[in-house]
């Protein structure tokens, strides 16, 4: 069995070393960039199953390779930056990666997460029984994890598609926020409510026509989040 291949990008050579021992240490196959446009074309040609990447780099920063890797891949991406306050980790969920740590930090805790991010990915690639799911003009393969609005393809990160797919799994029934929260990134993050308004939002804005008047993923104040059911909706087996 192959072993999961982990790129860390970072400008710094001690990160990308101190990363690098810790990893391989735990099993992973290491690759390395020194930049985002290196790390967009290792992305493309290598294909990881996971990134870990700085945000403060010269040329493009990690905010904006994050933003330029969603636009092709659904990779899970680990921030991790010195840049810690708030606004910057919210700012990193919002243009598509899976967590945020910030330096300095602890290996053990970062190996941590890495295995939570890659748990949550393999769950969301399980094989459901129902290939196709379609609700109004959204459609999503569960084969392939890919999501289409329109007849047209919409990019979601790893952690978006996780999301989604619990609303399309559990369709008709409202889900509370803590619910979500123990689904899709685990029980720690049970009462860490921004990260799913944030992802909600994230979503609602590639999904909707209109998303101040969503269809797909609907509030129910004081309860949660549904996706409430279409006359047309279908489930379709082996198409």
């Amino acid at each position: 069995m192959a072993a999961t291949h982990i790129l860390v990008v970072d400008d710094e050579p001690r990160y990308q070393h101190l990363l690098r021992v810790n990893l391989e240490a735990a099993g992973y196959l290491v690759s390395t960039a020194s930049n985002g446009e290196e790390a967009l074309e290792l992305i493309s040609s290598r294909q990881p199953d996971l990134v870990i990447l700085d945000v403060m780099m010269p040329h493009l920063d990690g905010f904006s390779t994050c933003e330029r890797i969603r636009q092709f891949s659904s990779v899970p991406i680990i921030m991790l930056t010195a840049k810690g306050e708030e606004q910057d980790r919210v700012k990193g969920l919002n243009v598509g990666a899976d967590d945020y740590v910030v330096k300095p930090f602890s290996a053990t805790e970062l190996i941590a997460r890495v295995r939570a991010v890659l748990r949550r990915a393999q769950t969301a690639e399980a094989v459901t029984q129902n290939r196709y799911f379609t609700h109004g003009n959204l459609k999503i393969d569960f084969a392939r994890a890919e999501v289409w609005k329109d007849d047209k393809p919409v990019f979601l990160s790893a952690t978006e598609y996780r999301l989604l797919i619990q609303f399309a799994h559990n369709m008709g029934r409202v889900l509370s926020p803590e619910e979500l929260l123990t689904a899709v990134w685990g029980t720690q993050y049970k009462e860490d409510k921004e990260i799913l308004w944030v992802s909600i939002a994230r979503l609602r804005q590639k999904l909707e026509d209109n998303p101040h008047n969503p269809v797909h993923i609907v509030t129910r104040s004081g309860l949660g989040y549904l996706m409430p059911p279409m006359e047309k909706d279908s489930s379709e087996t082996g198409k």
